[in-house]
């Protein structure tokens, strides 16, 4: 296990140590080395001098590196899967499915790593040509969060390198042991000293304005909370650094009155469950139609009450920790909000006593759209269902926040369902279905949901400038 930062293609250890917690049972998995303010520039000064190179490198050669990475990742999915559901908590049937996901990032942008396009053309006064291409960014700080350790950071650092970049990360200190892993795996894999940094630290804020302040670094790619984003987009415009922010959501999960409604509940815990709730895309709210409210709500209260809560290395189990204390008394004191407000327990409705951070699943029934618990994300394993009545009505609720990222839809009316979907704000919609993400479907939000797009062919250009060259011959 790793427990060393990478700057430069060395292992150093740093001036403090990160205890990592396994949050189903409260113990120290690990301590690895925190950097500092002084680390980040290292990083990004060690970032600068491999990108160089490497933009200059074929592109079927990066393309070969990645290909290789995507191999490697596989090849010790076992391993990382452990790593995982040992930081984070998670079940080990969804880390094992997380590092398949994470290493798709690397097979697809292997292959857009040759497809960046270009073009020449005619000048309309017929003086010149006009040629435009798209160079690489430069040095890209990487901040990624702890609720996907490994996909969040290969999404951003398989692009990253395709098109040419080099990037310095810093993961969070609650789950740092799964990139630097991951970081090793690459090195293995071929991907040349100095153009993947991993720093851990303490010090978020100092570490970040260090990163960021130096000359080098030309991007900064956020995966979190939106009221983060906010810090950095702040910070980011003081250099005007490029930006690509994916934040958090409160999705609606709509449910028709001709909706199958054992499909529903059976995507319901696909968009609410996957990965122990803690998901960006999770079902925040759930809008049910009056004329089948109460049957969605018990079938959903029944599928919740049933599952497994415990370690995510025990067998059975589909629902892990939260990833700490404070989460616990987040989602309670939201629970217990909607509660105050007249909404009730289905099922669940507080914290699992013992040792570790656990919730019971929870559907709440009767909730109302003036409940807090529509305005906040929840993070966790709590579905509010909110009876509805028309489909003006549920659209204009959906809407009805400052975030965007995914939406779900269920009619067994395809055509009501699409010009929903289109209606909705949101940057992803998933029709009759819980889960949508792909390495090739751009995934990316609306409003205070985030700015660019990661994955399919738009994801690459985000780590590109657009040059234009007039040339005359």
């Amino acid at each position: 296990m790793q427990t060393k930062m990478l700057i430069g293609g060395e292992w150093l250890d740093g001036s403090d140590r990160i205890a990592v917690l396994n949050p189903a049972t409260g113990d120290v998995v690990a301590e690895v080395a925190g950097g500092g303010p002084a680390d980040a520039t290292a990083a990004v000064e060690a970032a600068d001098q491999a990108q160089r190179s490497w933009a200059g490198t074929a592109p079927r050669v990066r393309s070969e590196i990645l290909r290789n990475c995507f191999h490697a990742v596989l090849e010790h999915s076992d391993d990382l899967a452990q790593i995982i559901t040992a930081e984070h908590g998670k079940p080990l049937a969804d880390a094992k499915g997380e590092v398949a996901y994470a290493a798709e990032f690397f097979r697809w942008n292997a292959e857009e790593a040759v497809r960046i396009d270009g073009h020449i053309s005619t000048a309309p006064s017929g003086l010149h040509k006009i040629i435009v291409h798209h160079p690489p960014v430069g040095v890209v700080v990487m901040v990624t969060p702890w609720n996907f350790p490994a996909a969040m950071i290969t999404r951003k650092v398989a692009p990253a390198l395709a098109a040419g970049n080099a990037c310095v990360i810093k993961p969070p200190k609650e789950t740092p042991l799964t990139a630097l892993r991951v970081a090793a795996i690459l090195e293995d894999a071929g991907v040349p000293p100095g153009l993947v940094n991993v720093v851990p630290t303490m010090s978020s804020g100092s570490w970040f304005e260090a990163a960021t302040e130096h000359r080098a670094t030309r991007m900064v790619s956020f995966t979190g909370s939106t009221d983060v984003g906010r810090i950095l987009l702040k910070r980011c415009a003081d250099r005007v650094l490029k930006a690509g922010m994916e934040l958090g959501g409160n999705a609606p999960f709509i449910v028709f009155e001709d909706a199958d409604i054992d499909a529903a509940v059976e995507g319901a815990m696909v968009a609410k469950m996957r990965h122990s709730a803690e998901v960006c895309t999770a079902a925040n709210r759930m809008f049910a139609h009056v004329d089948v409210a109460d049957e969605f709500t018990a079938k959903l209260a029944a599928a919740m009450g049933s599952i497994k809560v415990g370690n995510g290395l025990d067998e059975g189990v589909t629902c892990g920790p939260m990833i700490n204390a404070g989460a616990i008394e987040s989602i309670d004191s939201m629970v217990q909000s909607a509660i105050g407000a007249g909404a009730t327990a289905a099922v669940g409705g507080a914290p699992i006593d013992g040792p570790g951070f656990f919730y019971q699943p929870t559907v709440l029934g009767d909730v109302t759209m003036e409940s807090p618990i529509t305005r906040q994300e929840i993070f966790g394993p709590v579905a509010p269902v909110i009876p509805c009545s028309d489909t003006d009505q549920v659209v204009e609720w959906a809407n009805d926040t400052e975030m965007g990222l995914a939406s779900y839809v269920y009619s067994q009316d395809v055509a009501r369902a699409m010009g929903v979907g289109e209606r909705i704000h949101a940057g992803m919609v998933g029709i009759n279905r819980g889960s949508m993400s792909d390495p090739a479907a751009p995934f990316g939000g609306m409003k205070q949901s985030g700015l660019g797009r990661e994955g399919a062919h738009e994801g690459i250009y985000e780590f590109c400038e657009t040059q234009y060259i007039a040339a005359s011959w």
